[in-house]
């Protein structure tokens, strides 16, 4: 077991995030483990430490990512397609990747799995699309794209209101979203195929918002997505199907697609969302990145 680790922290990731981060270096120098603490500052540090990490020693190093899913996001993304492993210690507003992962709450049994977890190879999503300056940026995801009512509710999301309410933040925009929902129509290409439709779901993983699973199917081992794509227009319609997806329906809607592609192109003019935070809009291109991450999980 490797005794070189390098936690990237994100301080304000809620609920007493730096307390628990220093709490987990103590326990882990403890151990006798060489800890080199990095903390993040603003949006993009967590990517740029884990960039800086890579050249000091494939598969000599562990990398935990401490906080929530966008830190996570920014580590692989630093972390891809080299042979350091990554681990996450869940304290963020929301850990849709712990859910995934089946990681517990608790710090030290969390510690205890990056430390003596399975190690898995993983495929990312990766997604091309334009930023709100049209300029084309390209970006791994672990989770999911959500393009549609998801994007256009994180898009915005008050920073300052997610520090205090954390998923508050979300609902409370969501339902500001709804009521001035008007949205444009998208269309999916993929598997020579064509379909249209105003939301969309793509996910390499089964957990969303928490306990919600939109896509149940994903796996992050697998190398595809499962679409799930909501064909009708109006409010009422997006209302029954977060109805749907509440109580586990949503499968079953007579106006909804549901399938497996590896590749997809959207057309149409709708916001962007990766993992929890907003990317762009489109036009995009979405696609699989084989065996880019490897992953600790508890099992």
């Amino acid at each position: 077991m490797t005794k070189n680790i390098i936690l990237i922290g994100n301080p304000i990731a809620g609920g007493g995030a730096l307390k628990k981060i220093k709490k987990a270096v103590n326990i882990l120098e403890k151990k006798g483990f060489n800890v080199r603490l990095m903390l993040t500052a603003q949006k993009g540090d967590a990517e740029s430490f884990a960039r800086q990490i890579i050249p000091e020693g494939q598969g000599e190093l562990l990398v935990i990512a401490a906080g929530g899913d966008g830190t996570y996001n920014e580590v692989a993304n630093g972390l891809a397609h080299s042979n350091i492993p990554m681990a996450i210690l869940p304290l963020g507003t929301t850990s849709v990747l712990a859910k995934e992962l089946n990681m517990p709450e608790d710090l030290e049994k969390a510690l205890n799995i990056a430390l003596n977890g399975k190690v898995q190879t993983i495929h990312l999503g990766r997604i091309t699309c334009k930023t709100h300056n049209s300029k084309l940026l390209t970006r791994h995801f672990l989770l999911m794209a959500g393009i549609g009512f998801d994007g256009e509710t994180v898009y915005g999301v008050n920073e300052r209101i997610k520090k205090i309410t954390g998923k508050g933040a979300y609902i409370l925009n969501g339902l500001k979203t709804i009521l001035r929902y008007n949205p444009s129509q998208i269309t999916l290409k993929y598997n020579s195929e064509q379909k249209s439709g105003y939301n969309v779901i793509i996910g390499k993983a089964s957990c969303y918002g928490g306990d919600f699973k939109v896509t149940p199917d994903a796996k992050l081992t697998d190398p595809y997505f499962y679409v799930f794509l909501m064909h009708q227009k109006c409010r009422l319609n997006l209302i029954r199907y977060i109805s749907g997806i509440i109580n586990k329906s949503h499968l079953k809607l007579k106006d909804i697609s549901y399938f497996r592609a590896s590749e997809i192109e959207i057309e149409g003019n709708a916001h962007i969302q990766i993992d929890g935070d907003y990317l762009g809009t489109t036009p995009a291109k979405i696609d699989v990145v084989p065996d880019a991450l490897q992953l600790i999980s508890s099992e």
